[in-house]
């Protein structure tokens, strides 16, 4: 005659069957392993629900959670970049043939040129992937970096040899000129080479910067859609000739540090002649 179970064995049993896997026949305990697999089926079912939402609501989504300068956006407007270097070329053209180099036509048409040639190839946003225009962009500020260090190197030796202008006026404009070419030409270079350039940037080929900017440390402080645009780097050599160091923008890579400490070292000569010249002029 068979005994009576007790109930109490029945209980246990059905418990550890519960909260322990089989496996060919034996029962492995796991403690707690009920709860694992729910947080674990909660977050499959979330991963999910995120696969299942549209296009779009993946794309808003994104905008939220990931800052525009690290994901693919629609790419800046061209028209600062155009202005800066027409505005390179023209302060060219204002400096005496003595400061410039021979013939005193070729590197300001040759930047003319080059300038045509991009607003025509791509006018509007600067998003269109092509080695020809990259190309083209580095040659015109490669132009404009080279007719700016002629001028000023010109001028330092003039300065240094006795022979500039006796007219503190002209000298301050003629300096004037070159030091703030030097600051659109370096704000050119530092907007061409960030983390490989505007289309680059506006793909987000690139995640790491080598241009680190305030609102990239902390984005709590900047909406989700900023991201660094000519202006910001115009501002950024901007205080970086006057100030001679960083600011608030940090160089994160080696090249950006040797790119900064050539435009301090440039802008020092600059100032620091043409004004000790003038000065003594005036007096």
């Amino acid at each position: 005659m068979a005994e009576p179970s007790d109930p109490s064995n029945e209980h246990l049993s059905d418990e550890a069957s519960s909260t322990t896997p089989r496996a060919g026949g034996l029962h492995i305990p796991v403690p707690g392993i009920d709860a694992t697999v729910s947080a674990l089926r909660d977050q499959l079912g979330n991963v999910e629900r995120l696969l299942r939402l549209p296009g779009r609501a993946l794309n808003e989504l994104e905008d939220r959670l990931v800052p525009a300068w690290r994901r693919r956006t629609t790419g800046e407007p061209r028209w600062a970049v155009s202005c800066a270097i027409g505005t390179a070329i023209a302060l060219q053209l204002t400096l005496p043939r003595s400061l410039e180099m021979p013939p005193r036509w070729l590197l300001p048409t040759l930047g003319a040129a080059l300038l045509c040639g991009i607003l025509i190839a791509n006018p509007r946003r600067v998003d269109r992937r092509s080695r020809s225009l990259r190309a083209t962009s580095v040659l015109l500020i490669g132009v404009l970096s080279l007719a700016n260090a002629v001028s000023a190197g010109r001028l330092i030796n003039a300065l240094m040899r006795g022979r500039a202008t006796q007219d503190a006026t002209l000298l301050l404009q003629w300096g004037g000129a070159i030091w703030l070419t030097n600051v659109l030409v370096f704000a050119l270079w530092y907007w061409e080479l960030d983390r490989g350039g505007p289309v680059a940037r506006a793909h987000a080929d690139r995640q790491y910067p080598d241009l680190l900017f305030t609102q990239m440390a902390t984005p709590a402080i900047a909406p989700p859609d900023w991201e660094p645009q000519f202006l910001d780097y115009f501002y950024l050599a901007f205080t970086n000739a006057t100030a001679f160091s960083p600011t608030d923008v940090l160089p994160m890579t080696r090249w950006a540090k040797m790119l900064m400490l050539l435009q301090s070292a440039v802008s020092v000569a600059t100032v620091v002649l043409v004004v000790a010249r003038a000065v003594n002029i005036l007096k």
